[in-house]
């Protein structure tokens, strides 16, 4: 009996001591993956790829490798991540954001446009990478989210859209082609201010003020067709 019982206790030790042993080494693998994502170190990502690592898992940061790859710039890592197939291209993060949305803010367009060709959705509920590309005036970005039909008047939680966005930083060509693509410059957000005012809260007077001459006269030639 006591035999028995001696045999199960070592059974149960060995095993806590292989699980233990298991974990630690799996930790270390994940920390080299991480170390290599940050410092572009392509090959040692596709070896622990080939090894098992889940190429979707998020950091501390609740980023994909994906996204992390994009924010550091770290394009070998990037490319050796989109040929492994089990990779999830719009996966996001706790704040909602999609590889699509980092190479946005980046005005990576040539990338954007083969992520979108892999399935990338490019409008969702909240912040789109419309937003992120205006933002930054990033007008080739913008101009490929436009021709995969990207909402143009797209909402963020705050009801703040992409024109808006342009505004508020400034990005006079951006706010021409977004207006020359239909952008509405009159829906307000959800303080009750349209593009121009948030121009102007922005101290970016002769934006504003040149966005007010410019909706002027579309409505003007709007009424002028009317007539014909």
């Amino acid at each position: 009996m006591f035999g028995s019982w001696a045999r199960r206790g070592w059974g149960f030790l060995l095993l806590w001591c292989w699980l233990t042993a298991f974990s630690a080494a799996q930790a270390g693998a994940e920390e080299d993956f991480w170390i290599a994502i940050r410092n572009d170190r392509a090959s040692t990502v596709k070896t622990l790829l080939a090894r098992g690592m889940d190429p979707n898992m998020p950091n501390a940061a609740s980023n994909t490798p994906l996204l992390e790859a994009i924010k550091e710039e770290a394009w070998g890592v990037y490319d050796v991540l989109l040929a492994d197939k089990r990779i999830d291209v719009n996966r996001q993060n706790r704040l909602r954001e999609t590889p699509l949305m980092y190479l946005a803010i980046r005005g990576e367009a040539a990338r954007m446009e083969k992520l979108i060709e892999r399935g990338a959705e490019v409008n969702q509920e909240g912040w789109t990478a419309l937003h992120y590309a205006a933002s930054k005036g990033n007008d080739d970005a913008v101009r490929v989210l436009l021709e995969h039909y990207a909402y143009i008047d797209a909402e963020s939680p705050g009801k703040m859209t992409p024109l808006m966005m342009a505004m508020r930083y400034d990005h006079t060509s951006t706010v021409k082609l977004l207006l020359d693509e239909g952008a509405d410059g009159y829906v307000r957000n959800a303080e009750g201010k349209n593009a121009v005012d948030v121009g102007r809260d922005a101290g970016n007077t002769i934006l504003a003020n040149n966005l007010v001459e410019r909706l002027n006269q579309d409505r003007q030639r709007r009424q002028q067709q009317q007539r014909r």
